[in-house]
């Protein structure tokens, strides 16, 4: 048979010598030896993501060329989680807690911890008054909408504890009564990687309360000349304007806890945690915790994009920075240098993706 054999003539093979007919049509392809590609997800006119840009759009007139670090920032308020900023001195970790502070109109205090800090300067603690003849209650700086725990790693364990409570349950307990904190509650700590004389790592309990751990790094050299042009005559800090509410941010938390997560959605993120728990280098892999906190995230991921469901690729974005500082190491592997982002990664590309549909349904 050749390329001209016309169809519905006969024809002999020339191996066996057989005849029999060309067919008249020929075959279709079968669909499945196609691959086909998902389709693309639609964005949606969604609160939750107008409201996150005007954020992130606020608070880049202060920290230059860091809109990826600050749509995360954003991503774990949304989230209900606190952030764990961990970098060398003087790359905005202060500024960022500040300026997301002056976007939303929330009241802001700031905790600068030392080696001498007690857990009662945080919390507060009640004083005699002498004209009432009774013990009044005064709020330590922990009650705040937003606060900041500069070089959280100075302070003691005692006093890191007193931040346990507060991140958890959004309340304090002082002389035996609850204080219920006024939402929406968030806790920006930083640290530095350097310089660790008289400091107090995080225990791993403490550094899984975080929900995220961020590091902003230098800026590119057009950003940083940028950022001198404004700061010629004054800081743009001080001139910052709120563009959001607390009662925006209450909303758009309940609304990012509604955007939708399929099943099998559900089941990779649980692979995932498990793949942690049972890689050869990894010491200790992921808890339940850790599960919660990539779904919440993935789900704060999506609506700051402008989508109503999450995809496998919006746990696979924001897995670096939820499991990052939540994975521990085995020594034998930190002297073959391996890294926990290294493994991560090695992690993610083992885990089989679900392929997704544009409405939100896995096959």
């Amino acid at each position: 048979m050749t390329a001209t054999t016309t169809p519905g003539t006969e024809v002999t093979c020339p191996n066996c010598r057989s005849k029999s007919m060309m067919p008249l049509v020929e075959t279709p392809p079968q669909l499945g030896s196609v691959p086909q590609k998902p389709a693309p997800r639609e964005r949606i006119d969604s609160p939750v993501g107008g409201m996150a840009n005007r954020l992130i759009d606020n608070i880049e007139k202060v920290i230059v060329g860091k809109r990826d670090e600050i749509m995360l920032t954003v991503m774990a308020y949304l989230a209900e989680g606190h952030v764990l900023l961990e970098d060398v001195p003087g790359v905005a970790k202060t500024m960022l807690a500040r300026a997301l502070a002056r976007s939303i109109g929330c009241n802001f205090k700031r905790i600068q911890c030392t080696p001498d800090l007690l857990p009662n300067d945080i919390t507060g603690s009640s004083i005699f008054n002498p004209k009432s003849t009774e013990f009044e209650f005064r709020a330590g700086p922990l009650f705040a909408q937003i606060v900041l725990a500069d070089e959280i790693n100075r302070a003691t364990p005692r006093a890191q504890a007193a931040l346990l409570e507060a991140m958890a349950e959004r309340k304090v307990t002082a002389d035996g009564t609850n204080y219920e904190l006024t939402p929406p509650f968030l806790l920006i700590a930083t640290q530095n990687p350097i310089d660790h004389e008289g400091t107090f790592p995080l225990p791993e309990a403490q550094l899984d309360r975080f929900l995220v751990r961020l590091s902003l790094g230098y800026p590119h050299f057009d950003n940083e000349v940028s950022m001198l042009l404004r700061l010629k005559l004054q800081h743009p800090i001080e001139t910052l304007e709120a563009v959001a509410t607390a009662e925006e941010i209450l909303k758009s938390q309940a609304a990012v806890r509604e955007v939708f997560a399929d099943e099998k959605v559900l089941r990779y993120i649980v692979q995932v945690i498990q793949a942690t728990r049972e890689n050869y280098d990894i010491l200790l892999g992921g808890s339940p915790r850790a599960s919660m906190a990539l779904l919440h995230c993935a789900q704060a991921f999506a609506a700051i994009q402008g989508f109503d469901f999450v995809s496998p690729d919006d746990v696979k974005r924001v897995s670096p920075y939820v499991l990052g500082h939540r994975l521990i190491l085995k020594p034998e592997s930190r002297i073959r240098k391996k890294t926990v982002a290294g493994v991560l990664a090695e992690i993610l590309d083992s885990v089989p993706v679900p392929q997704m549909s544009a409405d939100g349904a896995l096959r």
